[in-house]
């Protein structure tokens, strides 16, 4: 009884809060970029829009790829007090536009021309039944490896070019008393891991048929045996307290020499920076093992919810216009780590690792190796995406778990996600 009050309760105040942020201008934004680097990031965001005269509405909820937010989103949809604005990558654009509740963009689009500056493969993404209904704030890289180049030059490696060499610096690095690879054991983290195991030995045309098409063959191939040997190999390589740790406390272990290396996307970059990091001084960028000419992409978009109320409307189109806008896209991006979601704004600002990822997708996108990240809801819908979360983390945290035991697992569980 308790539980149900406290719930009437907070639909109740959000009701009222929607209530009073009709009233002008405004835009509630519900998100999930909690990080420092995140955080600053998405002030840049909150300073344009105030000086277009639209107020902003913080609605964050932490955790992980947005999973959590998802949640608390449903629940405000069901209950007719949805926020003006939502975090989504690019499958759960195509989840809301499914139902119905996206605001759509398309005359606005068509304006502001952004067939012709955001880049090409986000545009299917952002669309839905032949309507634009989100914006791409940014593109980020997740094929990437981090290391400390204080701990490197101490122990006397280079960073890794194979997973071969990786597990050989990884075993200098624990003959030297440093954590080889800094990891947080969440789901999303540890399947980032098992994506760019599987493009650094299959390469680019099995990536695609194992994460984009599920294909049967591929999944039950020698291959996949090597990638889930390779990544069982791994589990020596992570301290014992990675169970649970958020991705930006693994990288904190990066920064403090904790540990040599760390697989994760570039919003690491943005931590790093925030840290006053320096590239090719005191951090290196480069491919993850067997990655190099491929760039592994995914988006953080914003999708707006219907409304009926016309200065919330004005609200959203105003905060639709402001992502794109070239100084923001510029600042943004600097700030979070990622590279522009268009395709004309300047990198003469970016630092080494920014304008290495632009000139790679650029290069990726012409060798047709520009692929979308699974593990970010860029490859597949949210369904398959689950089934390849749930055993690749159950492998890698069941350390008598069997290669074939997990390869069964992905198939039985793909069919009965409707392969």
């Amino acid at each position: 009884m308790i539980t149900r009050s406290l719930v009437i309760a907070s639909l109740m105040l959000s009701a009222s809060m929607s209530v009073s942020i009709a009233a002008d201008e405004s835009v509630e934004v519900m998100h999930y970029w909690t990080s420092g680097s995140e955080a600053a990031g998405l002030n840049v965001l909150k300073q344009l829009l105030e000086k277009r005269g639209v107020t902003w509405s913080d609605s964050p909820v932490a955790g992980g790829t947005g999973m959590n937010m998802v949640q608390v989103l449903r629940a405000r949809i069901a209950s007719d007090t949805a926020p003006s604005a939502a975090q989504m990558h690019a499958q759960q654009v195509q989840a809301w536009g499914a139902e119905g509740v996206l605001t759509d963009l398309s005359d606005l689009a068509k304006k502001q021309g952004w067939d012709k500056i955001i880049a090409p493969e986000l545009l299917p993404l952002i669309s839905y039944d032949g309507k634009i209904v989100a914006v791409p704030v940014n593109v980020h890289r997740s094929n990437w490896l981090w290391y400390n180049k204080k701990v490197f030059d101490k122990v006397g490696v280079q960073p890794p070019a194979t997973w071969e060499e990786f597990n050989q610096v990884s075993e200098k690095l624990l003959a030297a008393g440093i954590t080889p690879l800094a990891l947080g054991g969440q789901p999303w983290q540890e399947a980032d891991l098992f994506e760019n195991v599987v493009l650094g030995i299959g390469g680019a045309d099995f990536y695609r048929k194992v994460m984009v098409e599920q294909d049967e063959a591929s999944i039950k191939s020698e291959t996949m045996t090597k990638v889930f040997d390779q990544l069982r190999i791994m589990n020596k390589f992570v301290d014992a307290n990675y169970p649970g740790r958020d991705w930006n406390l693994a990288t904190q272990m990066l920064i403090k020499g904790e540990a040599g290396m760390q697989i994760m996307g570039d919003w690491a970059k943005g931590e790093l920076s925030l840290a006053k990091m320096e590239p090719n001084v005191d951090y290196g960028c480069s491919p993850a093992p067997g990655t190099k000419g491929d760039y592994v992409w995914l988006t953080d978009n914003f999708g707006f919810f219907t409304t009926k109320d016309a200065n919330r409307e004005k609200g959203q189109m105003e905060m639709a216009s402001a992502i794109l806008d070239k100084d923001f896209q510029q600042a943004f991006n600097i700030k979070k780590g990622s590279i522009p979601s268009r395709v004309d704004v300047s990198m003469d600002k970016f630092d080494y690792c920014g304008k290495a990822a632009y000139a790679d997708r650029a290069e990726a996108q012409k060798t047709n190796t520009s692929l979308p990240s699974l593990a970010h809801n860029a490859a597949s819908n949210a369904a398959k995406t689950g089934v390849f979360l749930d055993v690749v983390s159950t492998f890698f945290e069941t350390k008598d778990m069997t290669p074939q035991q997990a390869i069964d697992q992905l198939v039985a569980g793909l069919k009965s996600a409707g392969q």
